[in-house]
């Protein structure tokens, strides 16, 4: 099918002020002059959500994909070659390229910003009439911020957070030509988001024919949660979770049974999933992005995919304390013309603007708040609170609606489960069994005992907060929270923040027909400063700060990023 990809305001670095022009000003969908009713200003608020999203970005990056090596299978685009390949990327047309996440993010917050200059500059009593579309318009405002910091910034660690670079914080509308902004520090950034939630939250009202297209209370808490996960401060997460889930959180996640029951084909499940009817779902985002296409079942872009490997070894079809993963509530979704495992969630809808030309925009549609995520953003905060029970109750909560056999686990079978698998090597290799004195063990037959290692759903973890030590109860609780939080989050964009947040070592695996891992060729180590992908080009041009890169020559004398070896030898 041929597609044609959305071009809306082409260069809206320009409403971030790097460069800007009074008639781009004039220009601008709010017609400020006529706001005249809060009314007016719910209807510029529909403009303050991003209509992109970087689930397809993130997914490519992430450890949810293998090149998938079979003549059939081509990649979608060189966008999505870069992506893979952790290249800085120079595609800019594509809905989910940096330089369109950018441009939509900060284009949606010139509108909250535009509301929020409007309601600041009326009398305290008018301006009480505001105060719910006040509340939208914060939240949309920190909201975007949040979600640029996950695409181009390093995951929040308070001991560097005053020397990371943060993002430019609008605050207002631009009224100078050429307006220059700075970075600023990742610990700017984040106290300007907790500013505006915390200013928000006691705004927000549910007042709207269609409530979860925008942010609603309890939109808005579990978003508060999600944001004070990554900022550490876990009291937080889970008083702010609490208001949602309460002491019975069984009661508003989302029915997988429901969703089990439907033909996996076609556009039935995906619909479902994200249906504004759904208890589970608090905020839905419709963007324009081919995602749907890419990592759905189409022959299209399935050079790069999350395919046999990942989701046999990982993820979907991956054993889990909880067992074989034949029982939890989902079709894997699998052909084997193409390399795709797919969770059925993201829908492809597609708005044709000329029926015989079949040419339009392709849609997809996200939840990116859901109950079932927040419950395990709970669970992992009181992990690393150290209220393991409370942890365990909330993962045994997810796994009674998720799992058709509801099994009950315990910290201790939690525990010896992930102390029975071997942590992750991208690749299996066999070597000969010893005995704790070095001895080389033999079986009856005075033959060598072999083991084999492989990848499995269990990653060496390197956060810059505490876990506990490897194979303690600790550890294992949160391997279980990651591996849980891994599969309910597939093809959603989630996974790169536990990656950055844990130091997750990525591989870059080559999987041939057979479904053999072939090659292990690239690995995103720890301190790769790949983590943070690159602004995009125009905005450096303009005098922006680009993201650090670590650059050597290779033979040709080239520049290229250099790639930093990881601790472990697991290219075996």
């Amino acid at each position: 099918m041929t597609m044609k990809k959305y071009i809306g305001l082409s260069i809206i670095a320009l409403s971030l002020g790097l460069t800007s022009c009074n008639d781009w000003l004039d220009k601008l969908p709010d017609n400020r002059m006529e706001l005249k009713t809060p009314e007016d200003i719910t209807d510029l608020l529909t403009s303050a959500y991003p209509e992109t999203h970087p689930a397809y970005l993130l997914e490519m990056y992430s450890d949810n994909a293998d090149l998938c090596d079979n003549n059939g299978w081509d990649e979608a685009d060189r966008f999505q070659r870069q992506a893979w390949q952790w290249d800085d990327i120079t595609e800019i047309r594509d809905d989910e390229s940096p330089q369109e996440l950018w441009n939509k993010h900060y284009s949606a917050i010139a509108a909250a910003n535009a509301a929020i200059e409007h309601i600041d500059g009326l009398d305290p009593v008018e301006a009480s009439q505001y105060s719910a579309q006040l509340g939208e318009a914060l939240l949309c405002r920190a909201y975007a911020m949040f979600q640029l910091s996950t695409v181009f910034c390093n995951a929040y660690d308070p001991s560097t957070a005053n020397t990371e670079k943060g993002l430019p914080y609008p605050t207002a509308t631009e009224r100078r030509v050429g307006e220059v902004y700075e970075r600023g520090t990742l610990a700017e950034l984040y106290e300007n988001i907790d500013a505006d939630i915390q200013r928000a939250l006691p705004l927000v009202k549910n007042a709207y024919s269609h409530p979860k297209f925008h942010f609603t209370p309890n939109a808005a808490f579990a978003f508060a949660a999600r944001f004070y996960l990554n900022y550490q401060k876990y009291e937080k997460t889970i008083d702010y979770a609490n208001r949602v889930l309460g002491d019975n959180p069984t009661i508003v996640l989302r029915d997988w049974a429901a969703y089990d029951a439907l033909q996996p084909n076609g556009q039935i499940q995906p619909e479902f999933y994200i249906s504004s009817d759904n208890r589970a779902n608090l905020l839905i985002q419709s963007v324009y992005s081919q995602w749907g296409a890419i990592g759905g079942p189409y022959q299209f872009g399935d050079k790069y995919a999350h395919g046999n490997r990942i989701s046999n070894d990982e993820t979907m079809q991956s054993t889990g304390p909880w067992g074989n993963s034949t029982n939890f509530r989902y079709t894997v979704w699998y052909n084997r013309s193409l390399s795709k495992y797919i969770f059925r969630k993201v829908p492809y809808e597609f708005e044709y603007t000329d029926v015989q030309a079949r040419i339009g925009y392709a849609h997809a549609i996200y939840c990116p708040f859901t109950t079932d995520i927040l419950l395990l953003e709970r669970a992992e905060a009181y992990a690393l609170l150290g209220n393991t029970q409370s942890a365990v109750n909330d993962i045994n909560a997810e796994l009674s609606v998720f799992h058709r056999d509801s099994p009950v686990l315990t910290a201790e079978s939690i525990t010896e489960f992930y102390n029975s698998i071997d942590y992750y090597v991208p690749k299996a290799y066999t070597t000969t069994l010893k005995d704790e004195k070095g001895n080389v063990v033999k079986d009856e037959n005075g033959l060598e005992v072999k083991v084999t290692h492989g990848p499995t759903p269990k990653k060496h973890l390197h956060p810059i907060f505490d876990i506990g030590k490897e194979g303690e109860t600790k550890e294992c609780l949160l391997q279980c929270i990651l591996h849980l939080r891994r599969i309910l989050t597939l093809h959603e964009g989630l996974r790169m923040q536990d990656v950055k947040r844990y130091g997750i070592v990525v591989y870059r695996r080559t999987m041939n027909a057979n479904f053999d891992i072939t090659n292990v060729t690239d690995s995103l180590t720890v301190k790769d400063p790949r983590r943070a992908i690159q602004i995009p080009q125009d905005v450096i041009t303009a005098g922006l700060e680009g993201n650090t890169r670590v650059q050597t020559s290779n033979q040709e004398g080239n520049i290229v990023n250099m790639v930093i070896a990881p601790k472990e030898d697991q290219f075996k």
